[in-house]
């Protein structure tokens, strides 16, 4: 026999029961696709968390009272218990920062809605209390009108300049600047109206009004609230450096004596990019766990799959020994009938795994990327369980006595 027939006999076994290779192979699938379609979600967040980090600009790192990323819920109540950064601290940071280090106070409020005559929004405007540095800090281009200026933050006058979408949804096809509009109940002269950035992690990055910081503390009251610091160094060279000073900078304004911890987090892309890493690590352990479990339970079937098989197929393998068949042929069928039900089912783990993953790219609205050392390390798995639960079966039939085969019933 050679080894094509040898294969067109073992996929001729595999269809004479298709139920039962079916639900073998459903069961590899299960174990692949749970490893794949995790992975797949991960590396597409991964990629959109990587390139969403141009929200941040070149070389920006950002200071707050809450770290940028929290996944775990130990230290929380630590973070909660941390003095507000109010503005009195945020603008002397900013004064003793110096100008070679541009600074940029900010604060948030969302839910609101903007009017302009009979034109509003949707009740999800993000109004943003700032500076004249916000744009540089959050890498935003200006499409018309002009940036807010020091003179604005100093005298708190009511002027906004307007995201992409609030300025389309206001003022369809034409110019905003020196328009009033209403939000909160408050009158703003809009002088400028920002570039379109588009939508991260399915949510618009364009979908607010930016006011002067002091015009927002006027209106919302100071109390309670607490600024975020964004601070872009001159270079990447000079990024450490900056970081240093900060934190030098923010111990000083915050009164910490030396012995005490900073009541603050400073993060940069990197340090958001390595937090998400590591929850993404400990879903990925979690992912291989519960597939190394299920691929082992899907062996043992394999196993027990062929056993039967052999038991049933004792006469044919004797008749074959009795006409010719080496012990190296019944072996190698047996073993591609174990392989083709692992690796068949492994397919179709993986189809599924990345079928979820575009799923989740549509919900999430992230780029899918094919896994492929993921997939092809599944599929590898799922060859090298073929042949390890797959080899006792096969050597059992190739251990046959043709004579005792033969009188099998």
């Amino acid at each position: 026999m050679n080894f094509s027939e040898t294969l067109r006999l073992a996929f001729a076994a595999l269809a004479a029961n298709k139920l039962r290779s079916a639900l073998t192979m459903l069961g590899i699938s299960v174990g692949v696709f749970s490893v794949i379609g995790v992975m797949t979600v991960i590396s597409g967040l991964r990629a959109q968390i990587e390139s969403g980090m141009s929200t941040l600009g070149a070389n920006t790192f950002v200071i707050d009272k809450f770290p940028a990323v929290n996944f775990g819920n130990g230290d929380r109540s630590r973070f909660y218990n941390r003095r507000n950064i109010d503005f009195a601290q945020a603008n002397r940071f900013k004064e003793l920062m110096g100008d070679a280090t541009p600074v940029c106070l900010q604060i948030r409020r969302g839910g609101s809605t903007a009017a302009y005559l009979d034109r509003k929004t949707n009740p999800n405007v993000g109004l943003i209390g700032t500076d004249e540095n916000y744009l540089a800090s959050l890498s935003y281009d200006l499409a018309l009108g002009r940036n807010l200026d020091p003179g604005d933050v100093e005298l708190g006058r009511p002027v906004c300049v307007l995201g992409a979408d609030v300025a389309s949804s206001l003022f369809p096809g034409e110019t905003a600047i020196g328009h009033l509009i209403r939000l909160d109940g408050q009158n703003y002269t809009v002088i400028g109206m920002l570039a379109a950035k588009g939508a991260s992690f399915g949510s618009s990055q364009d979908n607010f009004l930016l006011t002067p910081i002091t015009r927002w503390l006027q209106i919302y009251s100071r109390a309670g609230r607490s600024i975020k610091i964004s601070v872009q160094a001159p270079s990447a060279t000079a990024l450490f450096a900056a970081q240093d000073q900060a934190i030098g900078v923010m111990r000083l304004v915050r009164g910490l004596k030396p012995e005490d911890p900073n009541d603050f987090e400073l993060s940069t892309n990197d340090s958001i990019i390595a937090a998400f890493n590591q929850i993404a690590g400990v879903v990925a352990i979690g992912a291989f766990v519960i597939s190394a479990i299920a691929l082992v339970a899907s062996g043992v079937g394999v196993m027990n799959i062929m056993l039967v098989s052999v038991t049933e197929r004792t006469r044919e393998i004797g008749i074959r020994k009795s006409i010719g068949a080496r012990q190296r042929n019944i072996l190698v069928q047996f073993l591609i009938e174990a392989v083709a039900l692992s690796l068949i089912g492994g397919v179709g783990g993986v189809t599924a795994g990345v079928l979820i993953g575009d799923l989740g790219a549509v919900v999430l609205h992230y780029a899918v990327i094919f896994p492929w050392f993921w997939a092809l390390t599944g599929l590898l798995v799922c060859g090298v369980i073929g042949v390890t639960f797959g080899f006792y079966p096969a050597w059992k039939a190739a251990s046959l006595d043709p004579i005792e085969a033969l009188r099998y019933e």
